[in-house]
């Protein structure tokens, strides 16, 4: 079996072998997914390998860990540039609500982000989660609003929202 092992010398002169070793799944306190991080031998072979948490940093997996590595990147630059896409259909025009209104133009109630991203869908054509919408201001009267959408992995934008009067 060949594993790259270290030895460290610790305190006291006490030894302790070290292991590579590639995660298959997140641990808590150690790394995600997909990391190589250096483990006690004990730890990795108690518990680690018979969890399938990882296994060994031997040739053969490392290649495979480079092969998941260089398609993961394919497939987020993909989702980028599709969230770019998105952001700039969403930021070309603003979009636009009706609310029924009292006097001095003041809505009945506020328009939520419930109700901006059923606006989002019928009028750019696209599904946005409503907890990925934050209104910065509440909307109680009619008026241009900004509205921040969260797309994830640091991606945000910001849209303008129109609220005019029913008919």
């Amino acid at each position: 079996m060949t594993v790259i092992n270290k030895i460290i010398t610790g305190l006291l002169g006490t030894k302790k072998t070290i292991m590579q070793v590639i995660l298959i799944k997140d641990v808590d306190n150690l790394g995600g997914k997909d990391e190589l991080v250096n483990v006690k031998n004990g730890y990795a072979r108690n518990f680690l390998f018979p969890t399938k948490h990882a296994v060994e940093a031997i040739p053969a997996n490392l290649k495979q860990l480079e092969e998941r590595l260089k398609v993961k990147a394919k497939k987020e630059a993909v989702m980028l540039a599709e969230i770019t896409k998105v952001i700039s259909v969403l930021t070309a025009s603003p979009v636009k609500l009706t609310a029924k209104t009292g006097a001095n133009n003041k809505i009945f109630g506020s328009v939520t982000s419930i109700q901006v991203t059923a606006a989002i869908r019928d009028q750019k054509g696209y599904e946005i989660d409503r907890r990925r919408i934050t209104v910065q201001d509440e909307i109680k009267e009619l008026g241009t609003y900004k509205a921040t959408i969260d797309f994830g992995n640091g991606q945000t934008t910001e849209i303008d929202i129109e609220i005019g009067a029913e008919a």
